[in-house]
């Protein structure tokens, strides 16, 4: 008998320096850069609010929200507009700002590695650093960014995420 292989199909989205590890599902669409309608009073990794599917959905840089520099639009900058499932947000949406492409894997238990090289903090929008092949992807806390986007949101007036 064969031995079933339970696969994940997941994204490989690039960032400034690195990527992160998401499993397809959380994913609604990725759509062409646009600018965002800034918010007042929000910290820098709050980029703004973008027209998605007739909702206006926060966009944030996962790297300002790790306290890294911003990165640079350029011509292969993205949004990815993940799924918000912990019902935060009222646009039930979040966008993520991309440096190109997301690339489509497979990841099974044979390919996918805990990599213990890096730690962050409780209040860290990433659950941990894992090892893929040749790549040490980030597996993101959605969940997490979803609150910190709600906390900012709560603060600003006249905001609604």
């Amino acid at each position: 008998m064969s031995e079933l292989r339970e696969e994940i199909y997941s994204l490989l989205v690039p960032l400034a320096g690195e990527r992160l590890l998401v499993p397809r599902v959380c994913v609604a669409e990725v759509i062409g850069y646009q600018a965002p309608t800034e918010m007042a009073n929000a910290p820098p990794w709050y980029l703004g609010m973008v027209g998605w599917s007739g909702h206006s959905v926060p966009l944030v840089s996962f790297e300002g929200a790790l306290g890294q520099p911003l990165p640079a639009i350029g011509g292969r900058t993205r949004v990815v507009v993940f799924h918000a499932t912990g019902g935060k947000l009222a646009s039930g949406c979040l966008g993520v700002l991309t440096q190109g492409f997301p690339q489509l894997v497979r990841v099974n238990a044979e390919v996918l590695r805990p990599d213990p090289s890096r730690s962050f903090g409780e209040r860290s929008p990433v659950i941990c650093q894992v090892r893929m092949v040749n790549e040490t992807p980030l597996i993101p806390d959605l969940e997490r960014l979803e609150e910190m986007i709600a906390e900012e949101t709560s603060v600003m007036p006249g905001a609604s995420a």
